[in-house]
């Protein structure tokens, strides 16, 4: 059967691996996800129920530290997996148009705890699923792994190689596109209506580049002091995925 939507990427990932006690025992849980090889010292070991075809090393605190970037918060836990199979845009938008669940539509957000804590604030509020460009998103690795807390594997991910035709389908799909910029003149509260909403963010320092914006339906703001000139991505998409669940 022919898959529906804008085609993900087809780069080949590598097998990252995931530290600290959330994205391990999340990973565990997930039926979708392969989890090849598990460390760990026999303490953090003890309190995880393992498949016992999973292949178990028991190894020292100083031992899993070499496993992971400086000073990762590795908890006891280090474990190796294969990434997540690839989501189509078209199965994540056929979710029923009664579903009034929010998109999150990275523009060239690169950094993977930026990427991480958007995964993890979709879950809080239950968003439909976050999509980014698969050149420009970080791929899955243990950093955002730890940032996301395990909504790695809980939101649905979509990785598209042309933004500007994903948002096309996202348009199609009846999502109201808003796209969040502080040259806006009104604000996300302004802009919200009825309509299934899309919100798309751009990189910290440049924003959404002129193309993405011109494929958005509104610009909105977050109405924030002027004693600061802008948020961290990840903060915008917390307050931009509050302000829609609030709007009830």
């Amino acid at each position: 059967m022919a898959r529906r939507g804008h085609r993900p990427s087809t780069g080949v990932a590598g097998k990252p691996r995931f530290w600290g006690r959330h994205a391990v025992t999340a990973a565990l849980a997930n039926p979708e996800r392969r989890v090849l090889k598990i460390w760990g010292t026999r303490e953090a070991l003890a309190h995880l129920a393992l498949p016992p075809v999973l292949p178990v090393v028991y190894a020292d605190v100083a031992d899993l530290g070499r496993m992971v970037p400086a000073d990762a918060p590795h908890q006891g836990l280090v474990a190796e997996v294969e990434p997540l199979e690839d989501v189509w845009l078209g199965d994540l938008l056929d979710q029923g148009a009664d579903d009034r669940r929010p998109l999150v539509v990275l523009d060239q957000v690169t950094d993977p705890h930026n990427v991480g804590a958007i995964l993890r604030s979709a879950a809080a509020f239950d968003a439909l699923g976050i999509i980014t460009q698969d050149r420009h998103a970080p791929p899955e690795s243990g950093t955002v792994a730890r940032a996301a807390s395990g909504a790695l594997e809980t939101v649905p991910w979509v990785r598209v190689v042309n933004l500007s035709r994903a948002l096309d389908e996202v348009a199609e799909a009846n999502f109201w596109r808003i796209g969040l910029t502080g040259h806006a003149t009104q604000t996300l509260g302004e802009a919200l209506g009825d309509a299934r909403v899309a919100i798309v963010l751009g990189a910290e320092g440049e924003g959404m580049r002129h193309n993405t914006e011109q494929h958005c339906d509104q610009l909105a703001k977050l109405p924030i002091s002027p004693k600061v000139e802008s948020l961290n991505v990840s903060n915008a998409a917390a307050i931009a995925l509050y302000a829609v669940a609030a709007r009830g």
